[in-house]
């Protein structure tokens, strides 16, 4: 039991959730990782969170931040915790056009943010099927990826300053929208991606781009991943850097997805093993503008460049989006991501890193080892071809915990052999801790740990996520 009238104190009676009033914070969206929070409070601003903090401080209570609690691997479980909910923490405080930038809550949903820098013909370009539900708290936590990766980089890449309430409940203010800091450690980094276990992110300043005046995109279909990186780089050659996305879905992908997906289209009349989504961004007037004839230059170069390729053999098969709905038709095939990979049980899943040369090494030995080990598992694959992330979902014939880890590790030991991550924007929480145990390096684990100790030496913050004991 906790002293929930002491919280009530600080958020107000109707913000303090116990029993039944907190099943929406008990699960998360995987079902995976269920648990009984003692309490669920959700804080109206920075100084309730460090109001909250102080309280946990003093009593010795685990605190379990949590924001949309659309994350994948338990980082936001809050068995016999106290659940510090940063949903009302939702507004956009500004929006600087000129210095594009914008000061968000760590409650803002994604899609939120999204939506008000449209308003000023600005982007925030972090992006991923959750949008709609996913916070900016979550997304800082995790140092959260997506689909525009090859273009604007991870989270840490798009956050200029942040605010902190640290574990004893005091604030750190890092938010200044400054291009250039060398004051001291970058502080800024190492709670980005720490998951709730070094303090509570309550707010950020974070980038905002020009929103592109035109858009390329198309489905293609090539022999082999190699081709694929040829398309890659031609592109990123041709228009400067202007690739956004260039997201693979194999043919296991597509069908599960026609299966799966009520109304889904193919991308071709017919089938192959190497698809690939592209989409090429224009900011500047010159490639946007249509001429005489109606095209659009960014989409011309695209489909001379794809039938280049088409005529020495090194595309089979090409769809360009001419319009908006064929271009949300194809985003969607790839946004269902989600539903498609967690459809069926019991699976696997990994969020890996390689270099993007050696994607198909990396899937070229996990099919082989892994018929090695149960023959009759499935692999269900996506990736964002165009950073080297790869979901690499495996559907064993048994439920066996023996054989869903030596699948595990099977994963782990090929992205070792290629110099590669264990995990690469999903986060560590529960279910990659034996992985972290295993797999990084032991004096970085020491470090780590040595970090935790330091800035949270009762061990409220999160406990028994990200960092192994």
């Amino acid at each position: 039991m906790i002293d929930t009238q002491a919280l009530a104190e600080i958020v107000g009676p109707a913000f303090v959730l116990t029993g039944t009033d907190t099943e929406k914070w008990s699960s998360d969206w995987t079902n995976m990782y269920v648990a009984t929070p003692l309490a669920v409070v959700r804080p109206a601003d920075t100084q309730q969170v460090s109001a909250v903090m102080k309280w946990a401080h003093a009593t010795g209570t685990a605190i379990v931040p949590v924001s949309g609690n659309t994350g994948l691997n338990g980082g936001a479980s809050g068995e016999d915790a106290v659940m510090l909910s940063l949903d009302r923490l939702n507004k956009i405080a500004d929006i600087d056009v000129a210095g594009r930038t914008a000061r968000v809550g760590a409650g803002v949903v994604l899609s939120s943010l999204h939506d008000a820098a449209d308003a000023h013909d600005l982007i925030f370009p972090l992006t991923f099927g959750a949008r709609g539900t996913a916070m900016i708290g979550g997304a800082l936590s995790t140092n959260a990826g997506g689909s525009n990766v090859v273009r604007y980089g991870n989270t840490r890449d798009l956050v200029m300053g942040i605010e902190v309430v640290m574990a004893d409940g005091q604030i750190m203010d890092l938010m200044g929208a400054l291009h250039k800091d060398n004051s001291g450690l970058n502080l800024k980094h190492l709670m980005i991606g720490a998951e709730g276990a070094l303090g509570i992110i309550t707010a950020a300043v974070v980038k905002l781009f020009a929103k592109p005046r035109a858009y390329a995109t198309a489905m293609v279909a090539v022999p082999h991943l190699d081709a694929a990186l040829t398309l890659l780089h031609s592109m990123q050659d041709a228009t400067g850097g202007g690739v956004e996305a260039f997201e693979y879905m194999p043919r296991n992908y597509i069908d599960t997805h026609l299966a799966v997906i009520d109304g889904a289209k193919p991308p071709f009349d017919d089938s192959y093993d190497v698809n690939i989504m592209i989409e090429v961004a224009a900011t500047a007037q010159r490639d946007a503008t249509p001429a005489d004839d109606g095209s659009v230059p960014i989409v011309s170069l695209l489909e001379q460049t794809l039938g280049d390729m088409l005529e020495d053999g090194r595309v089979l098969d090409a769809v360009v989006a001419q319009n908006e709905a064929q271009r949300r038709e194809m985003w969607a095939r790839r946004e269902a991501a989600g539903e498609v990979v967690f459809f069926k049980k019991p699976f696997v899943d990994t969020d890996v890193a390689v270099p993007v040369t050696k994607v198909a090494t990396f899937l070229t030995e996990a099919t082989a080892r892994l018929a090695k080990l149960d023959a009759g598992a499935k692999e269900l694959i996506v990736a964002h071809l165009g950073d080297g992330n790869i979901h690499y979902l495996v559907n064993p014939t048994s439920d066996d915990p023996v054989l869903k880890n030596a699948i595990k590790e099977m994963v782990e030991d090929i992205v070792q052999e290629l110099q590669g991550s264990f995990s690469a924007e999903h986060g560590v929480g529960i279910s990659k801790l034996a992985t972290m145990t295993r797999r990084k390096d032991p004096v970085a684990l020491q470090t780590m740990r040595a970090i935790k100790a330091a800035l949270d030496p009762k061990g409220i913050l999160n406990p028994g996520k990200t960092i192994p004991n």
